[in-house]
């Protein structure tokens, strides 16, 4: 099944089969980064969203249609995704109720609370997390593991802009590739904010955090 996966990671495929992650959202950057995980394999993939779909995300949201309005996202999304191996447990609950012990924690979130909570129990458990937003034409990613979102100088009064379908492709793309590689034990690096730009020319810069 992993053929053409192997020829570029070779041994470090064997890293995948034991790993399990929690993905925290079942939006735009949900529907992206667990369809493009979800046949890497790993082991298990958890799967948080209580929110039901709405006709304003299918645009979006690939993975959902019309005919599955206010159905709950992590249940139809985890429901898709059980195509090879790797098992998806839809949860259909808020993140705090989360008390596993994983390898990775994937931010698909849009909301500056959960954000925070992400990060309050990724460092109380040592457990790196990567951090994905879009808004308009820019997006950002960080794979987080010393550092952690006061970085930002965010509040949750901040409102977020529109959203275009290919933007959030772009940045969950980028972010599932940053999992891939770490889940894989290959070389990534911790604390550096890459910033996309495509307002104009396509521009990818990665940042020092201080």
């Amino acid at each position: 099944m992993f053929r053409r996966q192997i020829e570029i990671i070779d041994k470090n495929q064997e890293n995948l089969y034991n790993k399990e992650v929690v993905v925290v959202g079942a939006g735009g950057l949900g529907n992206v980064v667990v369809s493009e995980i979800s046949c890497i394999g790993l082991k298990r993939i958890y799967l948080f969203d209580f929110d039901e779909i709405e006709i304003h995300n299918i645009h979006r949201q690939f993975n959902f249609s019309q005919n599955e309005l206010s159905q709950k996202k992590c249940k139809v999304l985890s429901k898709k995704m059980q195509r090879c191996n790797t098992e998806i447990v839809a949860i259909d609950k808020k993140f705090e109720t989360f008390d596993k012990r994983v390898d990775l924690i994937i931010d698909c979130s849009d909301n500056f609370e959960v954000r925070k909570k992400i990060d309050n129990y990724a460092k109380k458990e040592k457990i790196p997390w990567l951090y994905a937003s879009v808004e308009g034409f820019m997006g950002q990613v960080c794979l987080f593991k010393d550092k952690g979102l006061d970085i930002f100088n965010l509040s949750s009064s901040h409102k977020v802009a529109g959203v275009l379908p290919a933007m959030v492709g772009i940045v969950g793309s980028i972010e599932a590739m940053i999992a891939t590689k770490y889940l894989a034990e290959l070389e990534v690096e911790f604390d550096k904010l890459y910033y996309i730009d495509f307002k104009e020319k396509l521009q990818i810069i990665r940042l020092e955090i201080e």
